[in-house]
């Protein structure tokens, strides 16, 4: 049902649409010999055209060829990788129509052919072996696929995307206003499929732990779990809009709906084929050299199928709801994302049926098979469905299971609201979760064994399902790969499976309060403090700020928002316990963040009954800001202590996302976090801030006006460049204020994670323009903006991306940084990400990401011509930017404790002994003891500490300086290190 992509292909094609008529058809004829029945002509051929119907080739537009991926894979600088993959055989060469043919039913079989029949259907799919040329076209795409994962560590994605333009060269004549708004430039759809692919990378690199690659691939699927629920959900509902109306908005350049579905649908079959592949070929082989094995039903011994039997019946066949399909027994509701099974019955009237069987949610997907009698130490797991389906008759006593097959539904996520007219949005945002559960259809996945009359008779049951939503996925492999790293694995001491443990420590500055009588308070008054998550710890950070603020009776009020949060959130608590303390408490809760809807329409509830102030977002856009703010009097003046962020307030998310999170007392930022709450509490309306950007207000704008300004400086010979790393950028009047600045001379390196607009290497356009995306152990998440400003550069950190959604239907808030050390601390952790040659993937001209020799050599540039700490720089491109901090993390502790030791025994005094010699008393004072001449030079070090950050606070540092006061620190330390 997918055409290949070059002249071989098609010719194996050709061939496959012979092979499996020829074989399907002497299937039938074996298993009516088998039978022993005496099968009429009539009858031999109505089975033949059935055989016929379940062919593998489905006559869909997305079966057309492409001539874009006639191209071989160019990857840069990598002779190993060049024309490893021409093509991606799209068609399923698997011996679907064998398969498919071989489960069908036949009429008038005996009973002893119809229990072989079943015994086959449960066990994994074999090829026949008298067919020669079945097995080498299997084999053949089996090599393909392995080509193209092996391809995937140095490039990705492994083949040209269906209707993008690759050719640099064509793209150099496109206007820039063009090239921001055509659809065959950049699609929104499949620049985040192409994000998938790198995730899907990590699965397929030999380098990472071999249960971090179960969970990468597992990753990977839940990401396209939510992409249909979100985008693929939101293009239906484009589609329903009509075409004209697109149009209308977007212009000609875009594809219609239909397309970009059909677009949509063969990159993701594509994607899951190598999901499938990677588990059967790679990762699952590698489990079992561990000990870790995924069985299939029909390979565990008899006394191991008796005691999962007695399991089914005792904990399974009570929960699970059988339901015939006839028209006194409606089609049942099946939830989104959930597992269901097909049964085709035969009464005992000889007459067929059908049925449904859902697989339970609350049950646990994979079932630990328990040891067998040889007594090894292997772990055992099956998968529950395929329990389900080996004990069915005991649902349907009294017929004949024909055949079953499991399938997966995804439901739209995307539904239209409309808060004008809603009293009541906490109200409304309730009715909405009741109301996606029933929500129509975006995804039907199958396995590729089951039968076309049966997925028609799906596609027909299901609403808003068509040929191209059905996603078919190899047999070899479980639907619903996102759950397969639940698997209840004891890893006992064997860590070589899993990364090895990272525990987040405490900042340095906060590290002093704990134990102490000093309070966070009073760390933040010494100077403004920037924690990253997750090498430094939330618990003793961000969620300290809070707790602390809500038992200190000095603290009068606590403002906050809440996009995202854990379940039984520490933050919702303590903003609980300030309530209860007698405290002024105001939160706004986002009820409309997406899948967390009802969750956080609880916590609101919560909120409410303790006592605190709830709003629930401003109507029309959402609140992802990340914002709090506690006000203390301190003597006879009340100061305003602020935390902006980059991540949510989310405990869970903090160990695993990398994110940026300010501590300050500043009075002008104080002032406008409390403008800001009083915009999204109240009817308060301002655009320009003193230290924020906010948004929808005048963040674009003011983006706009800073790049402008870049572009103006290089034209003028000043010195010009941009940094900016967030995690995606869309936005066509941000990229095309990109693409001028870089043909004005801007040097300008782009570090996003997911979705690009931008493409580099165009000439004559963005020739200025690198742009480096980083996929590894931690989600990069954070979001930081440096602009050279001719010599004075700005840095700014917040929670918004460059994305036209975030740009203009959301509360956004970014903070410009001030604090010198704290700039040097954001440009070491840029220019480690731009050095990274092991995380790091690089964007080609064609769109596509590499990492070969040619894209680490730029790199290596980077590295040896950009200001910034030579060690942090190099530990990343050798060991991956993530290894490098968490190293970084553990240095800057063990510096800080030699600091304090320091402290500690310049204040004890040194015991003389009379009876010493004179000679002794100055050679060798008592161990432990400092002497006393060394004591005004820890007290010079620490003067010239508070000189330097009083001698910054009145004036703005240039980069230099910034540079300098790095090279300084250095200098302080290793003093105190001599000490």
């Amino acid at each position: 049902h997918r055409a290949p992509l070059v002249g071989l292909a098609r010719a194996r094609q050709r061939a496959t649409m012979a092979m499996t008529t020829t074989m399907t058809m002497s299937a039938f004829a074996s298993r009516v010999s088998l039978a022993g029945a005496s099968a009429s002509r009539a009858t031999t051929a109505s089975n033949e055209r059935r055989a016929m119907r379940c062919g593998p080739m489905r006559a869909t537009s997305r079966a057309r060829v492409s001539s874009s991926f006639a191209a071989t894979t160019r990857a840069r600088g990598d002779g190993g990788v060049d024309g490893v993959i021409r093509a991606f055989a799209c068609a399923r060469v698997r011996g679907q129509a064998m398969t498919r043919g071989a489960f069908a039913r036949e009429d008038g079989e005996t009973d002893a052919a119809e229990e072989r029949r079943r015994r086959v259907a449960r066990a994994p799919p074999r090829f026949s072996s008298t067919s020669s040329r079945a097995t080498g076209a299997v084999d053949e795409l089996k090599e393909v696929l392995n080509q193209s994962i092996s391809a995937m560590t140095t490039v990705t994605p492994p083949f040209y995307s269906e209707g993008v333009i690759e050719d640099s060269e064509t793209l150099s004549d496109y206007e820039v206003d063009a090239l921001v708004t055509d659809d065959a430039v950049f699609n929104a759809e499949m620049s985040w499929l192409a994000f998938n692919w790198r995730v899907l990378a990590m699965a397929a690199d030999e380098s990472v732990p071999i249960f971090e690659r179960l969970r990468f691939v597992a990753i990977s699927a839940r990401n396209l779990d939510e992409f249909f629920a979100k985008r693929v959900g939101a293009i239906k509902r484009q589609d329903a809009a009509g075409v004209e109306n697109l149009v209308k908005r977007r212009g000609r350049s875009v594809w219609t709906p239909a397309l970009t579905l059909q677009n949509v649908a063969t990159e993701v079959e594509r994607q899951v084929d190598v999901q499938a592949a990677l588990l059967e070929n790679h990762i699952v082989p590698a489990l079992r050299e561990h000990d870790i094995r995924l069985e299939h039903y029909s390979e565990l011994s008899e006394d191991v199928q008796k005691e999962l039997a007695k399991y089914f019946e005792e904990q399974i066949e009570p929960v699970l709801d059988p339901r015939a399909i006839d028209p006194c027994h409606p089609f049942p509701f099946l939830g989104s994302l959930s597992l269901s099974i097909a049964v085709e019955i035969e009464d005992a009237f000889k007459q067929e049926k059908f049925a449904i069987v859902s697989v339970p949610a609350p049950l646990d997907r994979w079932i630990r098979v328990h040891k067998d009698s040889s007594g090894d130490d292997v772990q055992r797991f099956i998968p529950l469905e395929q329990v389900i389906e080996a004990n069915m008759e005991k649902l349907f006593k009294g017929c004949n299971i024909v055949a079953t097959h499991v399938f997966r539904v995804t439901r739209n996520a995307d539904i239209e609201r409309n808060e004008d007219e809603a009293e009541d949005l906490l109200e409304m945002m309730a009715d909405e979760v009741r109301e996606r559960r029933f929500a129509s259809f975006v995804r039907l996945e199958v396995q590729d064994t089951m039968p076309s009359y049966i997925r028609d008779k799906l596609v027909d049951s299901l609403d808003g399902i068509t040929q191209t939503d059905v996603i078919t996925v190899p047999h070899r492999a479980p639907l619903g790969f996102g759950s397969i790293d639940s698997l209840p694995v004891d890893f006992g001491m064997d860590v070589s499976l899993i990364y090895p443990h990272w525990a987040p420590r405490t900042h340095p500055r906060l590290e002093q309060v704990r134990g102490d009588e000093r309070s966070i308070f009073a760390a933040i008054r010494d100077g403004d403090i920037l924690v990253h998550h997750p090498y430094v710890s939330f618990a003793t950070s961000t969620q300290a700020f809070i707790e602390e603020a809500s038992r200190d009776p000095n603290v009068l009020s606590i403002k906050s928002t809440l996009y995202r949060t854990s379940n039984n959130s520490p933050i919702v608590n303590a903003l609980i316990k300030a309530a209860e303390n007698g405290k002024q408490v105001a939160v706004l809760v986002e009820l409309k963040a997406r899948f967390d809807e009802a969750r956080n329409v609880g916590f609101a509830q919560r909120l409410e009954t303790a006592g605190c102030n709830v709003a629930y977002g401003v109507k029309g856009v959402k609140t992802h800001s990340k914002a709090s703010l506690v006000v203390r009097r301190e003597g006879s003046k009340l100061v305003k202590y602020v935390h902006i962020g980059t991540g949510n307030y989310n405990p869970s998310t903090a160990g695993i996302y990398t994110d940026f999170g300010l501590f300050s007392c500043d009075e002008e930022m104080g002032n406008d976090v409390v403008n800001l709450f009083k915009f999204l509490m109240g009817h308060h309306y301002q655009e320009r801030f003193s230290k924020l950007i906010v948004a929808p207000l005048r963040m674009q704008a003011e983006f706009v006006e800073m790049i402008e300004r870049e572009a103006q400086n290089a034209l003028e010979g000043k010195p010009a460049s941009i940094i900016m790393k967030m995690n995606g950028l869309d936005d066509p009047t941000i990229t095309a204020a990109l693409y001028r600045a870089s043909q004005a001379g801007v040097k300008i390196h782009l570090i996003v994670r997911g979705i690009c607009r931008v493409r580099p290497g165009i000439p004559n356009v963005s020739e200025n323009i690198r742009i480096v995306s980083i996929i590894g152990r931690f989600l990069e998440h954070h979001r930081v903006f440096r602009f050279e400003n001719g010599g004075s550069p700005e840095f700014y950190m917040g929670s918004a991306d460059l994305m036209r959604r975030n740009l203009l239907r959301r509360v956004e808030v970014i903070a410009r940084i001030y604090e010198p050390k704290i700039q040097t601390e954001l440009q070491e952790m840029l220019d480690a990400c731009l050095a990274d040659q092991v995380l790091a993937w690089e964007m080609g001209a064609d769109g596509r990401y590499y990492r070969t020799p040619a894209s680490r050599k730029v790199a290596d540039n980077h590295q040896a011509h950009s200001p910034g700490k030579a060690k942090l720089m190099k530990v990343s491109a050798t060991e991956g930017l993530h290894e490098a901090l968490m190293e970084s993390t553990l240095l800057s502790m063990k510096r800080r404790d030699k600091r304090v030791n320091v402290a500690t025994l310049a204040t004890k005094k040194i015991k003389r002994v009379d009876r010493a010699p004179k000679q002794v008393l100055e050679r060798a004072p008592r161990v432990g003891a400092t002497p006393q001449v060394e004591v005004p030079e820890v007290s010079d070090v620490s003067s010239t500490i508070s000189a330097s950050m009083s001698s910054t606070e009145t004036t703005r540092p240039n980069f230099s300086d910034v540079i300098n006061a790095s090279m300084n620190e250095s200098i302080i330390m290793s003093r105190d290190e001599l000490l």
